[in-house]
C-alpha cells in the first residue's frame, strides 16, 4: 500500500507541477478577459439561480441543476482540503485558493455556456450535455471527448465516492466511536436510496440539502470567527503575506516556497469548485433554461459560494485557531481541521462533524450522476445499473482505506479531467464570446435560444 501511495504521490506532484498550474490560471485569466470579467455578474447570476425560467427545456430547475453541481463541489475539499493545503503549503495557501475560486467564475461560466450550447436530447426526452459533448459537436476531437469521459468515470470513484466515504467513517469513528465499516454500510444503504431514482431523485434531494448544510456551516463559521475576533486580522495578514514570502508563516509549516503555497492551494481550490475540471456542466446541460448565458450565470454562482465563501470562512476559522492556540499541529492537514475546530468550546466538534458529513454525503451523490453521465456517453445507458452498484460498493471501500492514498489517486484523476476541458474552453472561446455577446452584453437574457440538438 505504501508503495502505491507513493507512486501516485510521485504522478500527482508531476501533473501538478508549473505547466499545469499556467494552464489553469492562464485559462482563468484568458476567459476573464476575453468575456469581459463575468464575475461582476454575480449578483445577477445569484437571483438567476433562485428564479424558474417558465417554459424553457430541460429535465430539472436551474435551482435544482445549481444545487447538484453545489452539492458534488461542497464537499471534504471545503474542509479537510483546505487544511491539507495550509499543512502543506502554508497560510498562503488559503490565498491561492481564494484567487482559484475569484478567476474560476469566469471559467465555470464558460463551462455552463457550453454545456447547454452543445447538449443533445435524447429519444426519451433527457437532456445531456457536459464537456465531452462540447470536443465531439463543438470541435470535433471525438477520441479527447472520449478520453475525458473515462477519467470523469473514474475521477467518480476518487473524489466522488471513496474521498468523501473516507472523510466519513473517520469523522463518525473519531468523533462518536462508530467502527469506520458500519459508517461505510450505512452510507451505501442512503447513497443507494438516492441515485436509483435518476437525476430528479438525485437533484430533489440535494434541493433540500445544499441550502441547509451550506447555511449551517456558514453560520457557524462566522460564530467560531466572532470568538476568534483578535486574532482575525493577524490571521488574514499572514495569509497574504505568507502567500508570496512562505517564510513569514514560520518554521513549523511544511511548505516553504511559494510554488508549495500555490500548488496545493490552487490544486486544492479546484478540488473544491472544480472550476476548469469540466465536471458541473454534466449537470448544468440538464437545466431548465432558455438560452446558454442564463444558465452560465447560474453556473459561475457555484464558484463564488463554495470557494470564495465556504472555503475563505474555512481558511480563516483554520488560521485563526491556529494563532489563537499555539499548541494546535499543523503540519498533519488530516487532523488540523478537528485539532481548529475542537479548540472551540461547544459548537466547534459538532459543527465540524455535521458539516462534514453532510458535505461528503451530497458529494458523493452529485458525483454518483457525473459519471453515470460520463459512462453513458461511453458505452450507453444499458451500463447505468452495473457502474451504480460498482459506485456504491466503492464507498465502502474508500470507508476503511488510507487516505492518503485516495487524495493522491484523487489529484490525478482531476489533473487528467481538467486538460481536455480547459482546451476545449480555449478553443472555443469565439463561440463563448458570440453567445455572451448576443445574450449578456445586449442585455437579451430573456430570449429564447430553440432546443437541443437530437442524439
Amino acid at each position: 500500500m505504501d508503495t502505491i501511495s507513493q507512486f501516485f504521490s510521485e504522478i500527482s506532484s508531476a501533473l501538478w507541477g508549473w505547466p499545469m498550474m499556467i494552464m489553469l490560471l492562464g485559462t482563468h485569466l484568458f476567459l476573464t478577459f476575453r468575456l469581459k470579467f463575468p464575475q461582476r455578474k454575480i449578483f445577477t447570476a445569484i437571483k438567476l439561480s433562485v428564479k424558474r425560467d417558465p417554459g424553457a427545456t430541460g429535465d430539472v430547475s436551474q435551482f435544482a441543476s445549481l444545487a447538484t453541481a453545489l452539492a458534488a463541489t461542497i464537499g471534504t475539499g471545503n474542509i479537510i482540503g483546505v487544511a491539507t493545503a495550509i499543512a502543506l503549503g502554508g497560510p498562503g495557501a488559503v490565498l491561492w485558493c481564494w484567487l482559484t475560486g475569484v478567476f474560476g467564475i469566469a471559467t465555470k461560466y464558460s463551462e455552463g455556456l457550453l454545456a447547454v450550447k452543445y447538449r443533445v436530447k435524447t429519444p426519451d426526452g433527457r437532456m445531456l450535455g457536459g464537456p465531452m459533448y462540447a470536443l465531439e459537436h463543438g470541435l470535433g476531437w471525438k477520441k479527447m471527448a472520449v478520453f475525458f469521459a473515462f477519467f470523469t468515470a473514474m475521477a467518480s470513484f476518487g473524489i466522488g465516492s471513496t474521498v468523501q466515504a473516507n472523510a466519513m467513517s473517520v469523522m463518525t469513528f473519531e468523533t462518536y466511536g462508530v467502527p469506520q465499516w458500519v459508517t461505510g454500510l450505512v452510507v451505501c444503504g442512503l447513497l443507494a436510496a438516492v441515485v436509483f431514482g435518476g437525476v430528479k431523485s438525485i437533484a430533489k434531494v440535494c434541493e433540500l440539502l445544499v441550502p441547509f448544510m451550506a447555511l449551517f456551516y456558514v453560520v457557524g463559521c462566522i460564530v467560531i470567527l466572532i470568538l476568534n475576533g483578535p486574532y482575525l486580522w493577524p490571521a488574514i495578514k499572514l495569509i497574504c503575506v505568507s502567500a508570496f514570502s512562505p517564510e513569514a508563516a514560520g518554521g513549523g509549516f511544511v511548505g516553504s516556497s511559494v510554488m508549495m503555497a500555490a500548488r496545493y492551494g490552487i490544486a486544492r481550490g479546484l478540488f473544491s469548485n472544480e472550476s476548469g475540471l469540466g465536471s458541473a456542466p454534466i449537470v448544468a446541460a440538464a437545466a431548465q433554461t432558455r438560452n446558454p448565458v442564463r444558465q452560465a450565470l447560474v453556473s459561475s454562482s457555484g464558484t463564488f459560494w463554495d470557494t470564495v465563501v465556504i472555503c475563505a470562512m474555512t481558511g480563516l476559522v483554520i488560521v485563526s485557531s491556529i494563532i489563537a492556540y499555539p499548541d494546535i499541529d499543523y503540519s498533519n492537514g488530516a487532523t488540523l481541521t478537528k485539532d481548529a475546530f475542537g479548540k472551540i468550546p461547544f459548537i466547534g466538534t459538532p459543527m465540524l462533524s455535521i458539516g462534514l458529513i453532510t458535505f461528503a454525503f451530497s458529494t458523493a451523490i452529485g458525483w454518483c450522476y457525473y459519471g453515470e453521465r460520463a459512462v453513458e456517453y461511453l458505452k450507453g445507458k444499458k451500463w447505468m445499473l452495473a457502474y451504480r452498484i460498482i459506485y456504491i460498493l466503492s464507498v465502502y471501500v474508500g470507508s476503511i482505506i488510507n487516505l492518503t492514498l485516495v487524495w493522491n489517486i484523487a489529484d490525478c484523476m482531476n489533473a487528467m479531467m481538467a486538460i481536455p476541458n480547459l482546451l476545449s474552453l480555449v478553443f472555443l472561446s469565439g463561440v463563448l464570446v458570440k453567445e455572451t455577446h448576443k445574450y449578456l452584453w445586449l442585455n437579451r437574457l430573456d430570449r429564447d435560444m430553440g432546443g437541443a440538438s437530437e442524439n
